[in-house]
């Protein structure tokens, strides 16, 4: 594959939902320095486009991903110290972007998703799988640690599981994934996967974009945090704000009038 193929695509599919796709199927979708940098920048390109409401993280071929591409392992087994420092920084700057991205992201995973990968699948919102799909944890076996991803996935798998997963390497199904809290969603097949995501797009059209971004942002906020004066104050603050803005008085105003916000014009003509 040419450097200068563009294995990471980023297009609009309809009013405010576009998809960002993994396009590396030759090679199962591997992660490499160019895969990882050009995520970030299609991140950023989606993150700036104030039309965006919702983003579709899904990819071509037979697999999420396999993880870590040979290639570029074996040039960072050959890079210094403060080379693997620079490289690992990329992929924490990737996940860190995915996690805290702005917009609700659906993840849809089929097949192999193995070490990074399933850093990827913790950092989406909702996560759709298809019974096919199989995670795996599995640096150890290459005498490496799952550490920049690690943050991630602990909080979507716990740590109990975490510390069975990270140290045996395990490869565990999407039925055992969705028991851990890692996949919201299974289907029977692959094919299914895109229409299942819509089935959640059409719900999540029905609310208030800027709710849903001030929502994802309340979970960071008071996530894992003792319920002190402090996250009393910050959450009531919150609502104080959301209750004034345009949309939470859209809202309020249509639920007590008995009719639809403006924001769910764009739902299907079919709907009723």
């Amino acid at each position: 594959m040419s450097e200068t193929t563009e294995i990471i695509t980023l297009r609009m599919l309809d009013t405010g939902v576009a998809e960002l796709v993994l396009n590396r199927p030759d090679k199962h979708n591997a992660f490499d320095d160019s895969m990882i940098s050009q995520l970030i920048s299609k991140l950023d390109e989606a993150e700036q486009n104030s039309d965006l409401r919702l983003l579709i993280l899904r990819s071509e071929g037979k697999h999420f991903s396999a993880g870590a591409d040979l290639n570029w392992m074996k040039r960072m087994a050959n890079n210094s110290h403060a080379e693997n420092l620079t490289d690992a920084g990329q992929l924490a700057q990737l996940m860190n972007s995915l996690n805290h991205f702005s917009k609700p992201v659906i993840g849809l995973v089929k097949g192999a998703a193995y070490g990074g990968a399933v850093g990827l699948a913790a950092c989406c919102d909702i996560v759709i799988a298809s019974r096919d799909a199989r995670f795996c944890l599995s640096e150890v076996k290459i005498g490496l640690i799952p550490a920049v991803i690690s943050p991630y996935v602990i909080r979507a798998i716990g740590e109990r599981q975490s510390r069975r997963y990270f140290l045996t390497a395990e490869v565990f199904d999407a039925q055992t994934a969705q028991d851990f809290g890692l996949v919201h969603h299974l289907v029977d097949d692959a094919s299914e996967l895109l229409p299942a995501a819509q089935a959640f797009i059409s719900t999540m059209n029905q609310n208030s974009p800027q709710a849903m971004q001030a929502a994802k942002s309340l979970i960071f906020a008071v996530s894992h945090l003792p319920i002190t004066q402090t996250v009393i104050d910050e959450t009531t603050q919150r609502i104080a704000d959301i209750r004034v803005s345009d949309e939470g008085q859209e809202g309020l105003s249509a639920f007590l009038n008995k009719r639809r916000p403006n924001w769910s014009s764009t739902l299907e003509s079919g709907e009723e």
